[in-house]
């Protein structure tokens, strides 16, 4: 489940300056996503980054819960929650394995652009499950890069060796979709936001 929290807080500054590469697609997620989201709701968010989407989603919930390895990340998004003057939203330096072993319960758990960067999704997507109420959903965006940029593998490796970039698996939908079954949860709706590059939006249901 991990990654590599040196490599993120190197690369965070960088990471917030940059813009969002799909504004149609994110906007899309962010639409398919508030439509399970109400006011009552207690929701976690991992792999925040520097806190666009959960600040974003916060009028749409009671409270949001975002966390990240990376303190820098951290550090970045509270400096923009603190800006908007956003209260709902709460920023926290944590592993999953942090998370699973806390008490906390929520009903909605959202991961977006995080599964294909862990080391052992399943193992994150089981330990996921212990946080979500009954009948909770995971929320979730991956970019499946086995599904249509497969071809990007060489050169991936080739920056990962040079440490330009960060441990990440070619998923494809099916295997996607099949983890998430196999942690114990129900898929009822897919996307692909945007359908070019294989990025799979996914809500599932904890059973």
């Amino acid at each position: 489940m991990k990654r590599s929290d040196t490599f993120w807080d190197s690369a965070a500054d960088k990471y917030a300056r940059k813009p969002i590469g799909n504004e149609a697609a994110y906007a899309q997620t962010l639409d398919r996503t508030r439509a399970y989201l109400s006011p009552d709701q207690n929701v976690l968010e991992i792999g925040c980054g520097t806190g666009t989407t959960a600040l974003k989603l916060a009028h749409s919930v009671g409270h949001l819960t975002a966390t990240d390895i990376s303190g820098r990340m951290i550090e970045i998004a509270q400096g923009k929650a603190k800006d908007q003057a956003i209260g709902n939203v709460t920023f926290a330096k944590q592993t999953i394995e942090d998370i699973a072993n806390g008490s906390d319960q929520y009903e909605v758990v959202l991961g977006f652009n995080i599964l294909h960067l862990l080391d052992q999704p399943e193992d994150a997507i089981a330990a996921l499950h212990k946080v979500i109420k009954p009948g909770g959903m995971f929320i979730t965006k991956t970019p499946c890069l086995g599904e249509k940029l497969g071809y990007l593998k060489p050169l991936i490796w080739v920056m990962q060796k040079l440490g330009k970039a960060p441990h990440v698996h070619f998923l494809n939908y099916a295997r996607l979709e099949g983890m998430i079954q196999s942690g114990g949860f129900d898929v009822i709706e897919t996307g692909s936001y945007p359908a070019s590059t294989g990025s799979r939006f996914i809500v599932a249901k904890r059973v």
